[in-house]
């Protein structure tokens, strides 16, 4: 699988800086993803001739409402709901249907998943993060004209904004999106 994302500068957007009162401490923070922010979700999105992928990282406590391992059949319902939700991509980015995607490849991680980090991981630190990777192949990719995160925030109510790199025909953009403004243009 080619990772068109991975030449994408993370450190485009700034804003990560400004959760000083955030619950937690982030004196230990590494990894070239930003802040974990509760509320705020991160996605990437590249489309490159019929291919578009889609990385969304989200504080597992913006999706699940918790972070901890579940232990009680209550949480481990609502980790087996959101995962359920997760593994309908055309269905959570309301991809449009004339565009003709259908799904490639999809890898979902997180701690919660009962995923085991590697030792090596630079992701792994004291909160949990939910991964989810996406590659669809669409066979009319000029009626992507945009990306609905609409059902994003409906469905994880407790996601306030996603911080958005997008590269597409048109050049590449950074976009702060929230649930009044849910949609963006390629």
């Amino acid at each position: 699988m080619r990772h068109l994302l991975l030449a994408l500068p993370f450190a485009l957007l700034p804003l990560a800086g400004v959760h000083a009162a955030d619950e937690h401490d982030h004196d230990h923070e590494h990894g070239s993803l930003g802040a974990h922010e509760h509320g705020v979700g991160r996605l990437n999105a590249a489309l490159d001739g019929l291919t578009l992928e889609l990385e969304l990282d989200s504080p597992a406590m913006n999706l699940v409402g918790f972070e901890h391992v579940a232990a009680t059949d209550a949480d481990k319902a609502k980790v087996a709901a959101t995962r359920a939700r997760l593994e309908q991509p055309l269905a959570l980015f309301s991809l449009p249907k004339a565009a003709g995607c259908v799904v490639e490849n999809q890898e979902l991680e997180s701690p919660l998943f009962g995923d085991t980090p590697e030792a090596d991981d630079e992701h792994h630190h004291d909160h949990s993060e939910i991964h989810a990777r996406y590659q669809f192949t669409c066979a009319t990719p000029g009626a992507l004209k945009t990306l609905d995160l609409a059902n994003i925030f409906n469905s994880f109510p407790a996601t306030r904004k996603i911080q958005v790199q997008l590269i597409g025909p048109s050049g590449q953009q950074g976009v702060e999106v929230t649930a009044k403004a849910a949609s963006l243009k390629f």
